[in-house]
């Protein structure tokens, strides 16, 4: 007969118990899940509390979650089974902490296991003595009362540490190359000090995997593409999200909770065109510690750096912010259509982009004006089929500008203080905002300091001047007709939306054309390329009144069979 040290509870049969075990960080060896486990089954063993085995073993294991943060209730595996009560009869965990943080998940724990008459067992309680609270008993109140005064101070211990923890962080914060620990933003990894540097603690590297993955971003941005598309060839290319990065490096399973729907567990995260943009605009790829997604700012108003070794400049950083405040409003560029004119074709009623509309009956695909979807009206909206248009755009452009040169450009990227200027005006506002609201010597003392090092780092970025960007131009030794034929699809729309060139179709007649009607089209090429395209227009017309005399009658009529090809022939 066994008897409960607290309650006086006489035990004489076995108790179906729940193994419990809990941990914050997966990486704390000094309360490992074996750890816990072996003080589980030693207190189990002198209660006479079976834990069962096999595929019947219960137990609750939840890795990786904060007891401050998730109650008793919330977490995934301990959640499971108080929902399910009549399954046992106790409850063990190593110490009160791996329990609960607080008095009210206490008291709700509490509360719980009186209403379904359990017991309680923690192997190591204060003194390092095991305590059974047994709720068996409802008409016992001692047990209730002595765990809720244990509550009072394993939250008081939690906000103890909580403080401390916090004075620590802010303070490691402050310090120039010390990182904190925790993940580390997506591009670093941690590593110990050097010792010119001090030798203690932990500072930030580049982390070679993540920087290949970002240079790769980078480069297709440049090269042309968009975010989404990016996103696209990064997850068909199975490349670990940020969230999921850090977790492959320290061999844990990708995935989790997400921040949205409670509840929603996701086996991995994804890449998608928010997180590229939130990625390339952080300025920790400028190696700044960042707080509360603000940099950090030493007594001079410099953002404290958290590395020797950025990732970037502040020109590339700079240059990949003006490329995407570029696309930001008209991102458009697709890979997922096969649209040769999306974003040239347009009706010339409205100026509105025409789409390509695929119809279900087999018929030829046509591009369409649909002012409906855009919510507004065209007096006379055009649609033209598919294949005429492409092939009247493809012969057009080819006899345009064809001819004309490629070249290979290399950018230099140039420096302009402006950027991090106006960001420092803002945070020097906001902080402006909060003058004459502190209530003590010190608050104002702490306000003073940050106003004058912001306005120490204005200063400073005033004083710097803008150096333009160079671009240097080398011909490739190809023609645009040569870059034409190599390219499908998607890099042929590349080459017609650089160019300027645009498609304006008029509304047809009544009548049944079965060829193009000319009169209905007007093509131009208004970009880069449109000096270039002048000069091989009066060259082409200088050999064509040579050596031909059949013009086509103005406002004629012409099939289009082969375009392409009897151009470049010509």
């Amino acid at each position: 007969m066994k008897r409960s040290p607290i309650t006086g509870t006489a035990y004489t049969e076995t108790l179906r118990g729940v193994r419990c075990v809990r941990l914050s960080v997966l990486t704390d060896e000094t309360t490992s899940p074996e750890r816990q486990r072996e003080a589980d089954d030693r207190v189990a063993a002198e209660l006479n509390i079976d834990f069962g085995a096999g595929d019947a073993l219960r137990e609750a294991v939840d890795l990786d979650v904060s007891a401050s943060t998730f109650g008793p209730f919330e977490r995934p595996e301990l959640g499971g089974w108080l929902a399910r009560p009549d399954e046992y009869d106790a409850l063990v965990w190593w110490r009160f902490d791996r329990a609960i943080r607080s008095m009210a998940h206490m008291h709700e724990l509490a509360k719980w296991a009186r209403e379904h008459r359990k017991m309680l067992v923690f192997a190591e309680g204060i003194g390092g003595g095991k305590l059974v609270f047994d709720f068996r008993n409802p008409m016992d109140p001692m047990a209730e009362f002595q765990m809720m005064m244990l509550a009072f101070a394993a939250q008081v211990e939690s906000q103890s540490i909580k403080d401390r923890v916090t004075g620590a962080m802010a303070a490691i914060r402050r310090m120039p190359l010390r990182w904190r620990g925790a993940r580390p933003p997506y591009g670093y990894m941690p590593a110990p000090m050097p010792k010119e540097h001090g030798g203690s603690g932990w500072t930030l590297v580049p982390d070679p995997d993540a920087v290949k993955i970002i240079e790769r971003i980078v480069r297709e941005l440049l090269e042309g593409l968009t975010v989404s598309a990016i996103a696209v060839g990064l997850n068909a290319d199975r490349v670990p999200s940020p969230r999921d990065h850090w977790a492959v490096k320290k061999g844990r399973d990708k995935g989790g909770r997400t921040g949205g729907v409670k509840g929603l567990v996701k086996d991995a995260f994804l890449w998608s065109p928010s997180v590229l943009t939130r990625l390339l605009r952080n300025e920790t790829l400028l190696g700044w510690k960042m707080h509360k997604g603000k940099p950090v700012r030493d007594d001079q108003g410099n953002p404290v750096m958290a590395t020797t070794e950025p990732i970037m400049t502040r020109e590339e950083f700079d240059r990949i912010g003006t490329v995407l405040d570029e696309r930001s409003i008209d991102n458009k560029d697709r890979t997922d259509t096969d649209a040769l004119l999306l974003r040239v074709i347009h009706c010339d009623s409205c100026g509105a982009r025409m789409y390509l509309n695929k119809q279900e009956n087999k018929q030829r695909p046509t591009y369409k004006c649909n002012p409906y979807a855009r919510g507004s009206k065209c007096e006379k909206s055009a649609n033209i089929r598919g294949d005429w248009a492409d092939d009247y755009v493809e012969a057009e452009f080819l006899r345009l500008v064809g001819p004309i040169q490629t070249t290979h450009v290399v950018v230099i990227p140039g420096y302009d203080p402006e950027p991090e200027l106006r960001t420092t005006r803002e945070e020097f506002a906001i902080h402006q905002a909060k003058e004459g609201k502190q209530k003590s010597k010190s608050a104002l003392a702490e306000w003073q300091k940050r106003y004058d090092a912001l306005d120490t780092r204005m200063g400073h970025l005033e004083s710097l001047e803008k150096r333009p960007e160079q671009r240097i131009v080398t011909p490739t030794g190809r023609t645009i007709a040569d870059e034409w034929a190599a390219a499908d699809t998607a890099g042929r729309r590349a080459l017609l939306v650089e160019a300027g060139a645009r498609l304006e179709v008029k509304r047809g007649t009544r009548g049944g054309w079965r060829t193009l009607d000319l009169r209905r089209v007007h093509f131009t090429v208004r970009g880069e390329l449109d000096p270039a395209a002048e000069a091989v227009a009066v060259v082409a017309a200088d050999l064509k009144s040579a050596a031909l005399n059949d013009e086509p009658i103005p406002g004629g009529r012409m099939r289009l069979a082969e375009p392409a090809r009897e151009l470049v022939a010509a």
